[in-house]
């Protein structure tokens, strides 16, 4: 999804469906590499949606912050603990913007006008 293109609901659906799922993958088999990959996706996915967040809303998330390992390396089970619970912050935030477009049937941003009139 991109600025600019049309997109529709069901589409927005199935990719944000996608990324809960693996972020629900990433809670049982964490893995560090794999996460930036999909915070990378989800970041890029929420923002076309819904737009980007400002400072203040990524500071109050707190989404991937690391308050308890400062100037040293994470062992692995600090890494897994890290991303297990950046996986479920962001997954939560995934499971927001699905109700909103799938039960709210709130608009976003480029979404198929024609496919929202239609149903």
């Amino acid at each position: 999804m991109r600025y600019g293109r049309a997109v529709r609901r069901t589409e927005l659906v199935a990719q944000t469906k996608q990324l809960i799922a693996e972020g629900e993958r990433l809670q049982k088999q964490p893995g560090i590499a794999a996460l930036r990959t999909w915070l990378k996706l989800s970041d890029e996915l929420l923002s076309s949606a819904w737009g980007s967040m400002d400072r203040y809303h990524l500071a109050w998330l707190g989404v991937g912050r690391v308050e308890a390992v400062r100037g040293r390396p994470m062992t692995a089970d600090e890494e897994s603990a890290y991303v297990r619970g950046v996986a479920e912050q962001k997954t939560a935030a995934l499971r927001m913007s699905l109700r909103a477009v799938e039960e709210q049937h709130m608009p976003f941003l480029g979404e198929d006008r024609e496919e929202r009139a239609g149903g």
